[in-house]
């Protein structure tokens, strides 16, 4: 039989088929036109990049099947393991990507190492069409003298770790110090520090694990720094994050007026949410606190600060040379105006005494096949609009789209344009226009290399016993981090 276009199958309003009556078996010639119709969809990486485009692409095709391929046994992605633990209400997006997991047109493929237990071309040429949302999976190193030593780590392990993170799990920071330094000043430095303060009492009534709350609870760290190359006119955190900060129990704010000086005139012409931040910054360094504020901060027992125009040159080490006992900073000045501001060092340095450095300067994307076109530079994957650059039928959403910026509503948008492009190439016809065999092309390649793929309805047995686990410790949920301890209650 001659293969029909898409233009036929992509405008008919056929509705999917489903299991034939008892007693009756659906014809060979059914079979094969029922295959014919559906528009094979692949997405890579079950994060909020990967939700979103299959929710996008579910609603405006009627025939689209997309299969979600993830790397870890379970879903979600940095909405699981990058949100921090007490902000439980930023993860109540996980209600919606399960609908669309439970839609009959769509099918979670976990504990599949796409690149290494299936290539690319592989899935190319299973699907019509495959978008890489796999987000970003790796951290911008310092690349400084001692970046190596003990105390030293990423600020995105150190998430990993609090959030149950497998590959993250054995972390076992030293929190023993008195002194943290955090470089970096966005909204994960904040998360960070607001983990290093705050009370294991109330952190233990989150989802953040039980390995990590006992270390916590051990924790002598009572001053936190939040380090920034530039100043307060450039801080990457959002005036939410800010205020948590500041309203955060038995800590207070260190800041240095000396660093806002004139800042009052060059606030007036920026855009209303950098003005009202950097005006709150303003307030905190230079007004004295009113009585009950100042009552509050001096009961505190821990601090946190933000030290601008510092550039991280070297971790000094211990006597016996191996581990972080402080940071030598660059102190620097700014030139430029606007986005093209950049610091600049003046040659005056800065010894910070402090046990525990954690980086965070950015996270990064990571090739993830070499089929996949990849600036190393920028961590992104080549592209216009979400296709790939050259490759045709090949797409990306998220943060291997447009680097590791932005919230989850960004990457949403950011989705859902990817996913009008995929669709705009098929009714233009730069799609395969015959039947493609999907999963089960793939599934026999699993099989066939010893890869067992977990559903999300085994997803569902382990968020359960997740659940199950945390109701006698009083918590949402006890996460499960060990791989080999999910498989086997999964009976692998």
């Amino acid at each position: 039989m001659a293969p029909r276009c898409w233009r036929w199958w992509h405008w008919s309003a056929w509705p999917r088929t489903r299991p034939p009556p008892a007693g009756s078996t659906p014809s060979f010639r059914q079979q094969f036109s029922t295959q014919e119709k559906t528009l094979q969809i692949c997405v890579v990486g079950s994060g909020p990049a990967g939700f979103y485009t299959a929710q996008h692409l579910l609603k405006h095709h009627s025939q689209a099947h997309v299969d979600i391929y993830e790397k870890q046994l379970m879903p979600f992605g940095l909405v699981r393991f990058g949100v921090a633990p007490d902000h439980p209400e930023v993860k109540n997006v996980i209600n919606t990507f399960t609908q669309t997991a439970h839609s009959d047109r769509c099918a979670f493929r976990g504990n599949v190492v796409v690149g290494r237990d299936v290539t690319v071309p592989e899935l190319r040429e299973a699907y019509h069409a495959v978008v890489l949302s796999y987000g970003a999976e790796d951290h911008r190193a310092l690349e400084i003298p001692g970046e190596e030593l003990s105390g030293v780590f990423s600020a995105r392990a150190f998430v990993g770790w609090y959030n149950g993170l497998p590959e993250n799990r054995e972390l076992a920071p030293d929190l023993s110090c008195d002194t943290a330094v955090i470089l970096g000043q966005g909204n994960v430095a904040l998360d960070v520090a607001r983990i290093l303060l705050t009370s294991p009492e109330h952190l233990k009534r989150t989802d953040i694990t039980e390995a990590a709350l006992g270390v916590l609870r051990q924790s002598r760290v009572k001053t936190v720094w939040i380090v920034g190359r530039r100043g307060p006119l450039q801080v990457a955190f959002t005036i939410k994050e800010l205020r948590e900060m500041i309203q955060l129990p038995g800590a207070r704010p260190l800041l240095d007026p000396v660093d806002f000086l004139g800042l009052q005139d060059r606030i007036k012409e920026a855009p209303r949410p950098r003005k009202r931040l950097t005006e709150l910054l303003l307030r905190m360094a230079t007004e004295k606190p009113g009585v009950e504020e100042a009552a509050r901060q001096a009961l505190a027992s821990r601090a946190w600060g933000l030290r601008f125009f510092r550039s991280p040159q070297k971790v000094l080490p211990s006597s016996d040379g191996q581990r972080a006992a402080g940071i030598r900073l660059a102190v620097t000045r700014l030139e430029g105006d606007g986005e093209a501001t950049r610091a600049v060092p003046t040659g005056d340095m800065e010894d910070l005494p402090c046990g525990l450095v954690l980086s965070s300067v950015g996270y990064k994307s990571r090739p993830i096949d070499p089929s996949v076109p990849f600036d190393s530079k920028l961590g992104v994957i080549p592209n216009m609009e979400g296709r790939v650059v050259d490759v045709p039928g090949l797409y990306c959403s998220g943060w291997v789209k447009r680097g590791p910026t932005g919230v989850i509503a960004t990457t949403m948008t950011d989705s859902f344009l990817t996913s009008q492009m995929l669709l705009q190439d098929l009714k233009a016809g730069r799609l395969p226009s015959g039947p493609r065999p999907g999963y089960v092309a793939i599934q026999a390649l699993l099989s066939s290399r010893g890869v067992w793929p977990v559903s999300f309805s085994d997803w569902e047995k382990l968020d359960a016993e997740e659940v199950s686990r945390g109701q006698g410790a009083g918590k949402p949920r006890e996460k499960l981090v060990d791989p080999k301890e999910m498989l086997q209650l999964l009976g692998r």
